[in-house]
């Protein structure tokens, strides 16, 4: 029970609150005692922040990207209807093909892309006129038009885009760079998902599994609170810290008796983190500020607080302020990409992240941060050329599209192709694990040895698989 303080006291100091608290026998004289040293010494904050597991850490080498802003589309988006452009499609359409493409043993007609292909900025790479303005930005992106899953089922591929995982639950990517890497920024998240709807996989997709919780995504939901009770409890000055203090106190107490247990150690640094983003988030989440010229680049309309474009600037904001990992989850588990009865359905999801995307590239580079800002851009697989539904695809791991820019790539290039009707890879194949070590390797980790023991044995995130494309590499 906390005493409540007179309403004619004086705003003090932080100091002068604990005393307040102690008089009347409200803390041990032990714990008061703790708390009171830790105003008065430095260098004990000095060593707390040496075993601080969010502290900032060197790379295995010098890194080309300092962040990841990762974009998951969410149900499987058609390649050939695209960034995959296959002319022998077009041709083909309503042709029979053996396995419908992909599709169990059905003969099934070919099903031709709904949209042209249109070259897009100096290099000329051919992008669908579902995307007219991430066309224009093709310069700074490294397609990969090779990806391949092991699976083409939506939980399974979505798990493995995000764990590396197909089958069981394993850490996602967030928490690995969140646990390799740490974070910059003390008073924000180390790894941030916005997500406003629950995707295949779940909370899987950015947990931590058996890495410290406080490498676990923490999940914003967009809208008017993104983060729910962020608000101060009290404008009293310094009682909460003084509240928050004690109850530091205690769990510090509580976690040496219990041989300082590291689910434990990482509940208590999340309360910590949370007191502090009562400053810090609030400020990063609000766009208010943001001129009408850069909501335009992003499609946003003032007051939206809901968009993907307001994901997109969110994600540049948090970027800036230093939050290593920032996913956005375009779709979930319904009213996704995952198109069986009509291609059209892609045309308005499309329309939704286009303008968003360009302009989250345009604002990055403006800025002078695409640099050392990796944008990742993936869905879970791609679609098959032969018909399922009545005028749908179907689920297709065997090959897909994804891209990458900015921080260390190559940009305005194309790697790997399939084959004439974008049912197989046809040359260099980018496996979910090459593309997992390549996104670790820009970073300035070497997958192989960013390793956690866990079990009785070394677990990372490509496995034992996974190699660097390095030809998309600058």
């Amino acid at each position: 029970m906390t005493r409540e303080l007179p309403k004619n006291r004086p705003n003090g100091t932080r100091r002068a609150c604990l005393q307040s608290l102690a008089a009347g026998s409200l803390l041990l004289p032990g714990l008061l005692s703790e708390l009171l040293a830790g105003e008065e010494s430095s260098a004990s904050g000095a060593a707390a922040a040496a075993v601080d597991p969010l502290t900032p850490k060197p790379p295995h080498f010098p890194a080309k990207a300092k962040r990841v802003i990762f974009i998951f589309s969410s149900g499987g988006v058609s390649h050939m209807d695209t960034f995959d452009h296959k002319p022998e499609l077009f041709k083909a359409d309503g042709k029979i093909t053996g396995a419908g493409g992909g599709l169990s043993n059905q003969q099934k007609p070919l099903v031709k892309p709904l949209w042209e292909f249109r070259p897009g900025g100096e290099c000329g790479t051919l992008v669908s006129d579902l995307f007219p303005h991430l066309r224009e930005k093709m310069d700074d992106i490294a397609l990969i038009r090779s990806m391949k899953s092991d699976d083409n089922e939506h939980y399974q591929a979505t798990l493995a885009m995000h764990t590396g995982s197909f089958f069981f639950t394993r850490p996602s990517i967030g928490a690995w760079l969140s646990y390799g890497l740490g974070t910059v920024n003390q008073n924000l998240p180390s790894f941030v998902v916005i997500s406003p709807y629950t995707p295949y996989a779940g909370g899987q997709v950015w947990g931590n599994d058996f890495l410290p919780a406080y490498h676990q995504g923490t999940r914003v939901v967009p809208g008017d609170e993104p983060i729910p009770n962020l608000a101060r409890r009290t404008r009293q000055a310094g009682l909460q810290e003084s509240e928050l203090d004690l109850t530091a106190a205690l769990d510090r107490r509580h976690l040496a008796a219990r041989g300082n247990d590291s689910e434990l150690a990482a509940r208590i640094r999340s309360f910590e983190t949370a007191h502090r983003m009562q400053a810090a988030a609030p400020e990063a989440f609000d766009i208010a500020g943001e001129s009408a010229e850069t909501l335009g680049l992003y499609g946003i309309e003032r007051g939206d607080t809901k968009s993907f474009g307001w994901q997109c600037l969110v994600a540049r904001r948090l970027a800036e302020r230093g939050v290593r990992f920032v996913e956005l989850i375009d779709r979930g588990a319904s009213d996704n990409w995952d198109a069986h009865s009509d291609m059209k359905q892609h045309e308005p999801l499309a329309k939704a992240i286009d303008l968003p995307l360009a302009g989250l590239l345009s604002d990055l580079k403006r800025r002078g941060m695409l640099d050392e800002t990796l944008v990742v851009w993936t869905t879970e697989f791609g679609r098959t050329p032969g018909q399922d539904g009545t005028r749908g695809r179907g689920h297709h791991g065997a090959c897909f599209s994804s891209w990458l820019a900015g921080g260390g790539v190559k940009g305005g290039i194309t790697y790997g192709s399939t084959d004439e009707i974008g049912a197989t890879v046809a040359t260099d194949l980018c496996h979910v694990h090459d593309f997992h070590a390549t996104i670790l390797h820009l970073m300035g980790i070497d997958h192989t040895r960013l390793t956690y023991r866990h079990a009785g044995r070394d677990y990372r995130l490509t496995d034992v698989h996974g190699n660097v494309v390095t030809k998309i590499l600058a």
